[in-house]
């Protein structure tokens, strides 16, 4: 792709995504995408294809970015406990407040709420693979021991994230990233460090 496409293909993407925070991914068409993007549907089609691939690729390229922001936030901790806490209090509170999943769960709750769940699988497999990197950057600088089965801890972490990012309020009294990054110290630093590893 060459930097002409991709500075369009972005521009899209940027289009899209205020779009569905204006208005909702429902009520916008491809036509309102390019006419925002200031270019014809048939380059948006030709970038990214039907709606419902750019929809795709704006949910991808948002969680890449918090993603990417989360990890970078949380390796400027010294211990992995520390960047394993500060990486889920970081990502369940950023999602909670995200622009754009409150407004669709506000305006569209039944297309949205599929997209983060039973049509999450892409969202999941993005956020593991941040989650395995971190861990494997603190094994490279001897934060943590080597293991085969991180991507395994991995999961553990990010699915217990989605939990609290899809259903926010249950009996645990979680107000703020304060309070997340407390629960993860007490409960989810242990499995993810391998205190809680099964027996070998």
């Amino acid at each position: 792709m060459t930097t002409s496409a991709t500075d369009s293909t972005e521009r899209i993407l940027d289009a899209a995504l205020a779009l569905f925070e204006d208005v909702g991914i429902r009520r916008t068409t491809l036509e309102d995408i390019a006419r925002r993007a200031g270019v014809d549907r048939v380059t948006v089609y030709r970038r990214l294809g039907s709606k419902s691939d750019v929809v795709e690729a704006v949910n991808a390229r948002e969680a890449r970015r918090i993603f990417a922001a989360v990890f970078d936030t949380a390796s400027k901790s010294a211990t992995a406990a520390d960047r394993i806490a500060v990486a889920f209090a970081t990502v369940v509170h950023r999602l909670w407040t995200h622009t754009l999943i409150n407004r669709l769960r506000r305006l569209e709750p039944e297309t949205s709420l599929p997209k983060m769940t039973t049509e999450g699988t892409a969202l999941i497999q993005i956020a593991v693979a941040g989650t395995v990197e971190m861990l494997e950057q603190a094994v490279r600088e001897k934060l943590l021991p080597p293991a085969d089965d991180y991507p395994a801890r991995a999961e553990v972490m990010v699915r217990l994230a989605h939990s609290f990012i899809v259903t926010p309020r249950g009996h645990i009294p979680l107000d703020n990233e304060a309070d997340l990054v407390q629960f993860a110290r007490t409960y989810l630093v242990p499995i993810v460090t391998g205190a809680h590893s099964p027996a070998g």
